[in-house]
């Protein structure tokens, strides 16, 4: 059965031999030069946090599905308890969903050599720049989303039933990995609906049996959840059906605001021309344009019915990146002027932030340097951390704070236990720490922008507090308050959080 448009493809034939070379060689020295960044960059607070995850693997976790987790404990096995090796399987995911995209624009807009300039635009963006040398869900999530059009591209080159099959199981991973992959489905399915080419695969099993695949994959998502009070679908879907007109328009233009940042500028223009070219072809049905025009329209309608409600975060929709990369490529005339600069700009911008979050040789203020507000200090605040609980004779640090316990347990010598206080803390498979805590005096770290006052049913204050900070080059990022305090029993989950191996 074949989905090929019968419109000749435009003109410019397949790409040279000498492009796929030199694009090949750029890609394995861009993925030499992510991994020695991903070595050379501390930790974020939830990185940290996801590597507690993989130290207590389960089918699901109280944030998302477990898919991150499992990266990283593949990482950590290869390369051990460090910052490259939680961070490992980022720049090689970047990589391979490099040559899926590149084939995906080949296969979708065929003839225009797109495939070279939708790789080349993707890891132009933070979202391919900055996301391959972090791990968070994002990363397993970007690689799944992109095989997922891959597979769906090659079904409209070929026409063969099979790659439905390849399309669900990419669905599958992706669905383990966040659970915005849930918006592949309406879109593949207005796909299907808006080209009547298409629409006798609705009639057949494969499209069916690619749901089935995705949904077993699933499965021990679903099973986690039904067994932990369904909460983490809680959680995520709490945020629907919020509405907010006084504050519609700040959400909407911190939205808008977050992707040109993600896209970087000048890749952001490209991006919504390449959106506003594919909704125009799709009206003429062409299976690859309506496919991007899907991938693309869905989602957006999502997170903009969000943002009328509620703060969409800059990265909840860098799933558009990949099909807008793709859309982007297939522009003609004066948008073709816009490719060079487009990718100087991205490059350049990428190339700062990373040697900012590496090395910072600029004492930027803090509203202006995102890497401190996520990266800077930690180190020096674990040290002073370490010196208070050993000087005031503490048994134990402990964090009321998810993220930043985390990365106190990563950072902190293995001597002094780290104790974390939280309910999320519950939905774990970790050591419950009440006894370690119990009646023995400890160090309570927790951020000075929170309220003054303590407040917990576990931990008694027992002397006034200490205050230090996190700094970097001399810019302070956050201020920190450290309570002496003495453990009892009460109502919050309190874990023993795993240490690093090293």
């Amino acid at each position: 059965m074949s989905v090929r448009p019968a419109a000749l493809p435009a003109p410019g034939g397949a790409t040279p031999h000498g492009v796929i070379l030199a694009g090949a060689a750029l890609l394995l020295l861009l993925t030499a030069l992510r991994l020695g960044i991903a070595a050379a960059t501390p930790l974020a607070p939830d990185e940290a946090y996801y590597w507690v995850w993989s130290q207590a693997l389960a089918g699901g976790y109280y944030d998302h599905p477990p898919m991150v987790a499992l990266w990283i404990r593949a990482g950590t096995w290869l390369a051990g308890d460090t910052a490259l090796g939680v961070r490992l399987l980022g720049p090689l995911a970047a990589a391979l969903g490099s040559v899926l995209l590149w084939q995906a624009a080949e296969d979708l807009l065929p003839g225009r050599r797109a495939g070279p300039w939708a790789a080349a635009l993707a890891n132009a963006t933070l979202t391919f720049g900055a996301g391959a040398v972090t791990m968070t869900p994002d990363t397993p999530l970007l690689l799944f989303w992109t095989a997922s059009i891959w597979a769906l591209a090659r079904l409209v080159a070929t026409g063969h039933g099979a790659w439905w099959l390849v399309a669900g199981l990419a669905a599958g991973l992706a669905l383990d990995s966040k659970y915005t992959a849930a918006l592949l489905a309406p879109a593949v399915l207005v796909w299907l609906l808006a080209v009547p080419s298409l629409r006798p695969w609705l009639r057949r099993p494969q499209p069916w049996i690619a749901a089935a695949l995705a949904a077993l994959l699933f499965a021990p998502v679903l099973a986690w959840n039904a067994t932990h009070d369904w909460v983490s679908f809680a959680k995520q879907g709490g945020r629907v059906g919020d509405f907010q007109p006084a504050r519609a328009l700040q959400f909407l233009g911190e939205l808008i605001g977050g992707q040109i940042g993600l896209a970087t500028p000048l890749i952001a223009v490209l991006f919504g021309a390449g959106l506003v070219l594919a909704l125009r072809r799709a009206v003429g049905r062409d299976p690859g344009w309506t496919l991007l025009a899907a991938l693309l329209g869905v989602p957006t309608l999502v997170f903009l019915q969000h943002a009328l409600g509620d703060r969409v975060q800059a990265n909840w929709p860098l799933l558009l990146h990949p099909p807008a990369a793709i859309a982007a490529a297939g522009l003609s005339g004066s948008w073709l002027r816009w490719r060079w600069p487009a990718l100087a700009c991205g490059a350049v911008i990428t190339a700062v932030v990373w040697v900012q979050a590496a090395w910072a040789p600029l004492a930027l203020p803090r509203r202006a340097d995102m890497t401190l507000i996520r990266l800077g200090g930690w180190d020096r605040l674990a040290a002073d951390v370490t010196a208070a609980a050993r000087a005031g004779g503490a048994a134990y640090v402990v964090a009321d704070n998810y993220g930043q316990a985390a990365l106190l347990a990563w950072l902190m010598p293995r001597d002094i236990p780290v104790l974390a206080v939280e309910s999320r803390w519950r939905w774990f498979a970790l050591p419950d720490g009440t006894a370690l805590a119990e009646d023995r005096p400890g160090l309570l770290v927790r951020s000075a922008r929170r309220a003054e006052a303590l407040e917990t049913t576990t931990f008694t204050p027992t002397g006034p507090a200490a205050l230090v900070e996190r700094a970097r080059g001399g810019v302070v990022a956050e201020g920190f308050r450290l309570y002496p305090v003495r453990g009892r029993a009460g109502e919050e989950p309190v874990v023993i959080l795993p240490r690093p191996d090293r």
